[in-house]
């Protein structure tokens, strides 16, 4: 299946987004709008379990968007049921690009205490040496998948109940994981150790919701109770949330990167806006590399409250330069290498009026192998601009993710094989400057900037300081930072 914008590859994608609902009529329904509201997590497919008493598990999974797929009528009705979990992913292993429908979550199981469904968002590191493991004694994989490990480690389980085999299986795990699961009576939620990725608990009447972030609570209008604490596990049924920590305690270690693009702006990470935080890191842009110029502009969308923030600072005039089309969705002609060569231009317009004989600042989040931002370089100067200055929203991205997050490989990675110099000279712009880490650690709360000894976030992007060892990669040969 095609990317939705075959040409606009040069930005960091989260891989998947979980939701589920317990105790509300027509949970599919309130499922498929907190997938809506998470769509920005994944695009590729996605996919609702459903149980009812008559009816019992019922599931659809699909290709594309949401709003084409779990709006009709007659899907809604062949899912039927007070509870429900949702997934919506981009390819989180096996061949990008390739994905095929057993790959769609939520998986399902049926075991001898009856059947759960989970959906899953992370990424397992040792899912290779699980999956060696489990095909040696006699598993059978249905998809490609690193969370289809989960299923077939609660089947050899030995717990008496499915949350008791679902700890069992996750003390197995390594990496990231955040996890909505279902019974045929309870929901069932669990962050890894380290809690890189997000999950969020919301009330919704006499109901509770999961969610990734707590956008997709406003859209059902359910109220964020609290973040699900990292290695806990929640199991909510009729008689409310029972709440316990089965994994070894540890400094939680959340995504950085989910302030920077990720999360969408108007969701809450951490008891902080995500707005704010990005508000923020443009300010502190602004005071560690300030420029001369006439007007700062953000890369739509995600550079819009960077640029906010560092016009603020600055006191440069904040300006819509660039305009995006927000009907693009998937190209409406087949990609042939003409159209391919027209980058950006489907996708992104400058104002020619605006930036004629300006001197622009343009404010982004990230700059990955940099064939986006050369682009848009071309397209402000052909717009005559007089200079085109980048500041850049995040420090240098010089290492891949392996927590659920599709990077590319280091060697492709700008910032892995350029300094920030030759990273100007490579985009041919007046000057580049990337936020700190430090910077971007007080931007997110942290006042004293980044510990190195015990770092606040997740940040090995940026770093290459991974806290969890990527055993299945580092069997393929990548080379982990040397110790400094």
């Amino acid at each position: 299946m095609p990317p939705a914008h075959p040409f606009d590859d040069d930005k960091l994608k989260e891989e998947c987004g979980i939701f589920g609902v317990v105790g509300v009529s027509d949970a599919a329904n309130f499922v498929a709008l907190g997938l809506h509201a998470l769509q920005h997590r994944g695009q590729e497919a996605g996919g609702i379990v459903t149980h009812d008493a008559e009816a019992g598990f019922n599931s659809a999974r699909r290709f594309g968007y949401v709003r084409d797929n779990f709006t009709s009528q007659s899907v809604m009705e062949t899912l039927p049921g007070p509870l429900a979990i949702g997934h919506v992913r981009y390819s989180t292993a096996g061949s990008k690009g390739q994905t095929a429908i057993r790959d769609v979550q939520p998986f399902f199981g049926e075991f001898s205490m009856g059947g759960a469904a989970i959906a899953h968002n992370g990424n397992i590191t040792n899912a290779n040496a699980l999956r060696r493991e489990l095909i040696e004694r006699g598993s059978i994989f249905q998809s490609s998948s690193d969370s289809e490990c989960i299923i077939h480690l609660m089947a050899r389980s030995m717990g008496r109940s499915i949350p008791d085999r679902m700890e069992e299986a996750l003390r197995k795990v390594e990496g990231a994981f955040s996890v909505v699961a279902m019974t045929r009576t309870k929901l069932i939620g669990v962050r890894d150790p380290l809690g890189v990725r997000p999950l969020v608990l919301g009330k919704l009447g006499d109901g509770w919701v999961l969610s990734s972030e707590t956008c997709a609570l406003d859209i059902i209008g359910a109220e964020f109770i609290r973040e699900i604490e990292a290695g806990e596990m929640v199991v909510i049924n009729d008689e409310g949330v029972q709440s316990h920590f089965p994994f070894r305690r540890a400094k939680s270690r959340f995504c950085i990167f989910e302030h920077v693009y990720f999360s969408r702006p108007d969701s809450i990470l951490g008891g902080r806006s995500v707005y704010e935080s990005r508000r923020q890191i443009g300010v502190e842009l602004a005071k560690e590399a300030p420029v001369d110029a006439d007007l700062v502009c953000p890369v739509p969308d995600s550079g819009t409250p960077a640029a906010i923030g560092f016009s603020q600072e600055s006191g440069i005039p904040f300006a819509l330069g660039i305009t995006r089309n927000q009907y693009m969705g998937r190209t409406f002609i087949e990609p042939t290498e003409q159209i391919r060569n027209m980058g950006v231009r489907l996708k992104l317009n400058v104002n020619r009026g605006l930036i004629r004989g300006k001197r622009v600042i343009l404010v982004d989040d990230s700059v990955v192998r940099g064939t986006t931002s050369r682009k848009i370089k071309e397209m402000i100067l052909d717009a005559g601009a007089a200079e085109v200055h980048f500041r850049i929203a995040s420090p240098p991205t010089a290492w891949p993710c392996f927590y659920g997050v599709d990077t590319p490989q280091r060697e492709k990675l700008l910032a892995a094989t350029m300094s920030e110099e030759e990273m100007r000279a490579h985009l041919e712009v007046d000057s580049l400057k990337f936020i700190s880490l430090d910077g971007l650690y007080r931007a997110v709360g942290q006042a004293n900037g980044r510990d190195a000894d015990s770092p606040q976030y997740c940040d090995a992007c940026f770093s290459g300081d991974y806290p969890v060892r990527p055993v299945d990669m580092l069997e393929q040969g990548f080379e982990m930072k040397a110790a400094e």
